[in-house]
């Protein structure tokens, strides 16, 4: 019997999932490329492992380049450096990341409003119950 975990997510639900880290990984670099890999994991509240991962990926894909951080103290501190191919990678990413979540807007803007009517017909309804007209408070609530 295997368990029901986030990681068991559906194929697209997990690439799109996938795809948002990435997507928040270079945003984060391109504005702070000297960010530590502990520290992009505490903004994106994910493992440092994951980060981690992401960032070999990145870099094995030719996203993103290593580069010695020369103002940091301990010169083992690399900073992260969008590549050109990196620059147009997060431009298209962020083109579907808007328009996913765009998508997403409009779905809770009309989930809203079929609560906010189930919610003012059960307000109308137990105002009939009571004797009272719908729609108007009772009389103790004024």
């Amino acid at each position: 019997m295997t368990e029901n975990r986030p990681d068991d997510a559906t194929p697209p639900l997990r690439a799109a999932l996938q795809e948002e880290v990435r997507f928040r990984v270079l945003r984060l670099l391109q504005n702070n490329p000297e960010m530590s890999q502990r520290e992009l994991a505490a903004a994106l509240g994910v493992s440092l492992g994951r980060v981690n991962y992401v960032l070999k990926a990145l870099v094995e894909k030719g996203l993103v380049k290593f580069a010695n951080f020369s103002a940091a103290p301990d010169k083992r501190r690399y900073a992260y450096v969008l590549t050109p191919r990196g620059l147009a990678e997060k431009a298209a990413l962020t083109g579907r990341f808007l328009r996913r979540k765009t998508a997403e807007f409009e779905a809770l803007k009309a989930e809203i409003e079929a609560l906010r009517g189930e919610l003012s017909e059960s307000a109308d309804e137990a105002g009939r119950r009571q004797g009272h007209a719908p729609g108007l408070p009772d009389s103790d609530t004024i």
